[in-house]
C-alpha cells in the first residue's frame, strides 16, 4: 500500500508533466494561441494608429485650430511608469524559474500597483482636459485612442491580479509551469509597447 505522500508526489509531477506537454499527453498550443490573439489585437490598434494618421494627413490643420494643446507632464510620468513596470514584471519571472514564489508576488504585486497608477494618471488627464470628446475630430481620436489603451492596461493589471491569487496555491506556478505568469507578461509587454506607438503619434508628433 502507497503511502499518502507518495501518492501527493506522484499527482504533483503529473500535474508538471501536463503544464509542459499538454493535457492528458496532448500537445500544449496555450502559448500560440495567445500570440495569435495579440496579432488579432494588434490590428485593431493599427486600423486605429492608420486612421489617426489618415485624418492628420488630409485635414488642413491638425489638430484642428482652437484645439488645446495637450499637456505633456502625465503622459511623460505615465510613459515612464508604464516601461518601468515591464523590467519590475520580467524579475517576477525570473524570481519564479528560480522556485521562488514570494519574489513572483512581490514584483507582480508592483506590477499591478504601477498599472493602477497608469490608470490613475490617465483620468487625472481626462479630468483635467480643457476639451471633450466631441469637440473636434482630433479630440474624439485622442479619448478613442488612449481609452482602448486605458482599457487594455486595466485587463493586464485583472490578470496580474489573477496570476497572484492562483500563486497563493502551493505548486500552482513553478519553475517548469508557469504558462499563467509568462502569458500575463508577454500581454503587458504588448500593451506597453502599443502605448510607447500611441505616446508619439499623439502626443509628439502633432
Amino acid at each position: 500500500m502507497q503511502s499518502p505522500a507518495l501518492d501527493e508526489s506522484k499527482v504533483t509531477l503529473n500535474y508538471h508533466q501536463e503544464a509542459v506537454t499538454g493535457h492528458h499527453g496532448h500537445p500544449d498550443h496555450r502559448m500560440f494561441g495567445v500570440f495569435v490573439f495579440l496579432i488579432a489585437d494588434s490590428m485593431t490598434f493599427l486600423g486605429l494608429f492608420a486612421a489617426f494618421m489618415i485624418y492628420r494627413t488630409i485635414m488642413p490643420a491638425w489638430p484642428p485650430e482652437g484645439t488645446p494643446e495637450l499637456e505633456l507632464l502625465v503622459p511623460i510620468i505615465n510613459t515612464a511608469i508604464l516601461v518601468t513596470s515591464s523590467f519590475v514584471m520580467h524579475k517576477g519571472q525570473d524570481a519564479l524559474k528560480k522556485g521562488d514564489i514570494s519574489g513572483l508576488q512581490l514584483w507582480f504585486g508592483l506590477t499591478a500597483i504601477m498599472g493602477l497608477a497608469f490608470l490613475l494618471g490617465q483620468g487625472y488627464e481626462y479630468f483635467h482636459a480643457e476639451f471633450g470628446l466631441t469637440t473636434n475630430l482630433f479630440t474624439s481620436c485622442f479619448f478613442a485612442l488612449t481609452g482602448f489603451h486605458g482599457l487594455h492596461v486595466a485587463t493586464g493589471v485583472l490578470l496580474i491580479l489573477s496570476v497572484l491569487w492562483r500563486s497563493r496555491d502551493k505548486g500552482h506556478y513553478s519553475s517548469t509551469s508557469h504558462f499563467g505568469v509568462e502569458a500575463a507578461e508577454i500581454y503587458w509587454h504588448f500593451v506597453d509597447v502599443i502605448w510607447l506607438v500611441l505616446f508619439v503619434i499623439v502626443y509628439l508628433i502633432n
